[in-house]
């Protein structure tokens, strides 16, 4: 796209992406919303119509959007092999660990030191979504 829109200085300054909110697709959006507040500590905004199709939930500066597949081909499919749906940064892996699994979450990995100077665990939320939360080491 060439057009530019405008000759404002301010839009010279170059843009920062500030957030991103990623959207899991799934069967039932208030099993995952509720899933996802018990067993991760997330918490839970309101839902968009009844029975929900939409909502977003949060912890610290982690935002995820939860929508309704509106058939089977549009859920969002557990990655395969190394992938995971979801990486998640955080500055203590092993506390965020021991509270999943007091929680009820057993890590299915980890945690693991990883050869690219990470420390992992990897978990499945109530989808089979693969979710992996690392720490910098």
């Amino acid at each position: 796209m060439d057009r530019a829109l405008g000759a404002n200085p301010v839009d010279e300054i170059p843009a920062k992406l500030l957030v991103a909110f990623p959207q899991f697709r799934v069967a039932g959006v208030a099993k995952t919303t509720e899933w996802y507040r018990d067993r991760l500590g997330f918490t839970l905004g309101e839902y968009f119509l009844d029975p929900p199709v939409f909502a977003h939930i949060w912890r610290d500066n982690v935002v995820l959007q939860i929508g309704l597949a509106h058939n089977l081909d549009a859920i969002t499919r557990s990655a395969t092999g190394l992938g995971c749906n979801g990486y998640f940064w955080t500055d203590n892996v092993n506390a965020l660990a021991n509270e999943f699994i007091r929680r009820n979450v057993i890590p299915t990995e980890g945690p693991v030191d990883r050869k690219y100077a990470c420390r992992e665990i990897i978990l499945d939320d109530c989808n089979g979504l693969k979710l992996c939360f690392a720490q910098r080491i």
